[in-house]
């Protein structure tokens, strides 16, 4: 049968305008975040909508194969005299239902990146590859349904099903049900979804679509090809668990992936190549920054200042020569200079005392004329009596202080950093 003929008698002739309007009425309802938020990152761009979709594909993929294989077990094909394998049958009805699945999932993706202007990457790739494969395990899963259930019942008992237990592992436990479900979460700026994540769902589902196709191998021993298919199927699903077992709430992550602009040297500052364009005003502004506090006896002499944007969800805390700061984000609102005082203000213990670490940190927001910023900061974490007259104490301190010489100014900010750790350094 060829395609065109299976597309004009197959379910997907009158199932696809329902399904792809309700796909382009999830991506309308689930864009909660702006597009400019992803600063033209691809792979974040197509995981976005992607989220809404996985489920709702792969339910439509497992259904309406199973109505497919309920149509020619109806219809007596398998009973005729064989001019085909079973195999080819099988491909050739399932084929229409696998496009629909996955223009579903490719539609979404590509109206974002056409409305943002921007070119998919090889690292925007990996979660649709990841999606169009998993469509064609669950069709294949049922497809083998709607060979024994008849499809009055397997339709919406297998679309129901299927949707619920991918789209329902994300608020389960344990973590590993989510990773294998082939349900991926969002990315943000710069990340990539690692391959063991991406590797974890394939091996889950294609381990039970491949062992259920073992079943129709050409082997007279019914008890080989059983065993056969339990063993694959067994072998994708324990691969699946050792790779996720271990892991905790997100999925296996690879961040710093987004191409990063440098300029300058001592220090030489870093912002991803998409946000740039901000580049010289953040380095002018971090420098007069550090200048002036340098003047007042800080030792601020960073190497790098690299933009925290490029990292994505992870977390690395700024050292002495590398400092990682929000510079992306503080240059929309006028705060890089503020920025780079917090930064520089570094307590030689882990945990400081709250009153001179807050007067230190006000005495250097000051200093570089971000005063009202830290004071506004101080106001919003001030929810009880006692914090706001600390509040005042320590604006009452800094006050003191910014009108005595730089020399004393110096040396008071030298042993409050020490007092904030209760005198010991550590």
């Amino acid at each position: 049968m060829r395609l065109a003929t299976s597309l004009r008698s197959g379910c997907v002739r009158w199932a696809s305008p329902f399904a792809l309007a309700l796909t382009l009425f999830y991506y309308n309802v689930g864009e909660t975040q702006p597009l400019t938020e992803f600063h033209g990152y691809a792979p974040a761009l197509v995981a976005s909508p992607l989220m809404m979709l996985y489920a709702f594909s792969y339910a439509i993929s497992a259904s309406l194969a199973a109505w497919e294989s309920g149509r020619l077990s109806a219809a007596g094909i398998w009973q005729l005299a064989p001019a085909r394998s079973r195999f080819r049958i099988a491909a050739n009805i399932v084929l229409p239902v696998v496009l629909l699945s996955w223009t579903m999932l490719l539609l979404p993706p590509a109206v974002s990146l056409i409305r943002t202007t921007t070119l998919p990457t090889v690292d925007s790739l990996r979660l649709p590859a990841m999606a169009l494969c998993l469509c064609v395990a669950h069709a294949t899963i049922g497809f083998a349904i709607g060979l024994r259930v008849p499809r009055v019942f397997a339709v919406p008992i297998v679309a129901v099903v299927d949707f619920i237990m991918v789209a329902f592992t994300r608020a389960v436990h344990p973590y590993w049900l989510r990773h294998v479900s082939g349900q991926y979460k969002n990315l943000n700026f710069g990340e990539v979804p690692a391959l063991s994540s991406i590797a974890a769902p394939l091996l889950f589902g294609g381990g039970l679509a491949v062992g259920i196709a073992i079943m129709w191998l050409p082997l007279r021993s019914r008890l080989i090809r059983g065993l056969s298919a339990c063993l694959v199927a067994a072998l994708g699903i324990f691969s699946a668990y050792h790779i996720t077992s271990g892991w905790g709430h997100d999925p296996s992550l690879i961040s710093g992936r987004a191409p990063v602009t440098c300029r300058g040297q001592a220090p030489k500052i870093c912002m991803p190549t998409a946000t740039a364009a901000a580049l010289a005003n953040v380095r002018k502004e971090s420098l007069a920054a550090l200048t002036t506090l340098r003047s007042r006896g800080v030792p601020a002499s960073p190497e790098i200042i690299t933009d925290r944007l490029a990292e994505g969800r992870s977390y690395r805390p700024s050292t002495n020569s590398v400092w990682r700061l929000s510079l992306t984000s503080a240059d929309r609102t006028g705060g890089v200079r503020y920025q780079v005082a917090m930064t520089a203000v570094r307590f030689p213990c882990d945990r400081a005392d709250a009153v001179p670490a807050r007067a230190a940190l006000l005495w250097a927001a000051s200093v570089v004329g971000e005063q009202e910023r830290y004071t506004r900061s101080m106001k919003a974490e001030a929810r009880s009596p006692q914090q706001a007259r600390d509040s005042e104490q320590i604006h009452s301190i800094v006050k003191d202080v910014l009108v005595q010489p730089v020399e004393k100014q110096s040396a008071w900010f030298q042993s409050t950093l020490t007092a904030a750790c209760g005198g010991s350094g550590r």
